[in-house]
């Protein structure tokens, strides 16, 4: 049997199985259920978190023989032929790649057509923001006076890039990147059905790589999977993600804290000597400040909005006890002009081995 990514294996099928975006799917379920249905809607967003999923879904409930419901029944043939892309009375249409009045004049002639099957013939239009300014104005007579028997779903991620004369025509629903604890939430379900034993820390360090992007992370989840399950080195998994290894960063924080030059300056030549992104490690680093201030001035706050495994949440407050908030400050801002000299010198290496002897040699006097 032919393999099958993971993003696509598990693309959500109903309202139900939808990762976040709980401010579209009330909306969208409530409009279905009351059957007042919209000739066109405008999904916006960020890539990878779901737009397209959701005009699929969508498409499923207005064309559903149970429908036009929220509550999509999956087993007959409208439901099927949408799963596999296949239907005839669903038509998905890269903006991008058919951007000219052309293609939406041939278009406009098409919606005249009734539906071959379903209650609705459907036109999913991704990244409509590509059309051009004439494809748009051809488009906008057929979206004043739309046929009954069509519906438009445009999905796109520079909502601001479409004309507002389109959009004045669209019932719009703005999609957010999700949280680290959602994608988590999502990767454990994924990893325990395809039964990948994989430990807590990875999964939050993928999250964090996939900045918010749930395809991101279930295709980086279907990357790493063979190579953790082969027992690859944490610190190459790291890398691979484009991530400093947490352990280096945490020994890296203690070296600093308790003012220890030589480790810390054989550190950042260890990771010099591995090939790694100083800058990359840089950045880690302060952001790993950041969790550490914020576990110092409230752990109620750390607790909610830190998005870290909790063994290392754990690590942090122990670590947090032990300096106090002002030297946690200097030692951001100190780490934050690394950055700037950076810049000047073309070279990461120098102004952060400044740095850390700045931080290590009295520059910063430790509160008694």
């Amino acid at each position: 049997m032919e393999y099958l990514a993971l993003s696509l294996k598990y693309r959500p099928q109903n309202f139900s199985e939808v990762v976040g975006q709980e401010e579209v799917v009330k909306p969208l379920k409530s409009t279905l259920a009351s059957k007042r249905i919209h000739h066109a809607y405008l999904f916006s967003g960020p890539r990878g978190v779901g737009k397209t999923t959701m005009a699929r879904i969508l498409a499923k409930a207005l064309n559903c023989e149970k429908g036009p419901s929220p509550d999509i029944c999956g087993k007959c043939t409208s439901c099927i032929e949408i799963s596999k892309g296949i239907s005839l009375d669903v038509i998905e249409i890269d903006g991008a790649s058919n951007r000219g009045i052309d293609e939406i004049r041939s278009l406009r002639e098409n919606v005249k057509l009734s539906p071959a099957f379903s209650r609705y013939k459907i036109y999913i239009i991704d990244e409509v923001h590509m059309l051009s300014n004439d494809a748009f104005n051809a488009l906008l007579k057929t979206l004043e006076e739309p046929p009954a028997h069509v519906k438009f779903i445009f999905a796109t991620t520079h909502p601001e890039k479409v004309l507002p004369t389109i959009l004045s025509r669209c019932q719009m629903f703005k999609f957010r990147l999700l949280t680290v604890e959602e994608i988590v939430k999502r990767l454990k379900t994924i990893s325990q059905k395809e039964k990948i034993d994989i430990k807590e820390h990875f999964l939050y360090s993928i999250a964090k790589a996939a900045e918010g992007s749930i395809r991101d992370a279930e295709s980086m989840l279907d990357q790493f999977s063979p190579l953790i399950i082969e027992g690859l080195p944490a610190k190459e998994i790291f890398s691979f993600l484009g991530l400093a290894d947490e352990s280096d960063l945490g020994d890296m924080v203690k070296f600093l804290i308790n003012r220890e030059t030589e480790g810390a300056l054989r550190l950042i030549h260890k990771v010099y000597l591995e090939g790694k992104d100083l800058g990359v490690f840089l950045k880690n680093l302060i952001e790993y400040f950041r969790n550490l201030l914020i576990a110092k001035v409230s752990q109620k706050t750390f607790s909610m909005i830190v998005d870290i495994s909790p063994d290392s949440k754990k690590e942090l407050i122990a670590l947090a006890a032990k300096v106090s908030a002002k030297d946690i400050i200097d030692m951001i801002e100190i780490l934050i002009e690394v950055k700037t000299f950076s810049k000047r010198l073309n070279s990461i290496r120098v102004p952060f081995d400044i740095a850390v002897a700045k931080i290590c040699t009295g520059y910063i006097k430790p509160e008694a």
